[in-house]
């Protein structure tokens, strides 16, 4: 049996056409100008989990008990704007979040996303595709993640501090 992967949606999908560009882009949270920046605030889910570089955090309304977050203590944009140093300690952390999300049991894979488009704050997304859901694989996975029913919060926030735990 091969992975075909399935958007959460009745077919036909119809593709449209794109909208007309927005230049200059609106400013992010966090970019000069623009609204401040939540994660240097203090204003996003308290760390579960944090060392001298990187924070941890649970999401709020998801449907994926098992998803994190991991944000640069530093205010950078990217991977390209990252210290040499963090930029290089990035591999280090993202193995230890990926081991500890395989270790709650019942997940087959952890995908890695960074969008950037919401804030200028470098954070990446750690999400736990459910082990047999299939349909989910690639890309799939932030899609389904989001037409699924959301879990409590507190569901969230309890499988994210095994995340730490387990670290």
């Amino acid at each position: 049996m091969s992975m075909t992967m399935t958007p959460p949606y009745q077919e036909p999908l119809t593709p449209r056409e794109p909208g007309e560009r927005v230049v200059p882009e609106p400013l992010r949270r966090g970019e000069p100008g623009g609204p401040p920046c939540g994660i240097c605030e203090g204003k996003s889910a308290p760390p579960v989990w944090s060392d001298e570089n990187w924070t941890l955090h649970a999401p709020i309304q998801g449907s994926l008990p098992g998803s994190v977050w991991l944000a640069s203590r530093v205010h950078a944009d990217s991977f390209a704007d990252l210290p040499e140093p963090l930029a290089a300690d990035f591999g280090r952390v993202a193995a230890r979040v990926e081991r500890a999300i395989l270790s709650l049991g019942d997940v087959a894979r952890v995908h890695l996303y960074r969008w950037g488009d919401g804030g200028a704050h470098f954070h990446v997304w750690f999400l736990p595709r459910p082990l047999g859901m299939v349909e989910a694989a690639g890309m799939m996975l932030p899609l389904w993640e989001d037409v699924l029913p959301n879990v409590p919060d507190e569901e969230l926030t309890a499988a994210a501090e095994r995340v730490a735990a387990a670290m």
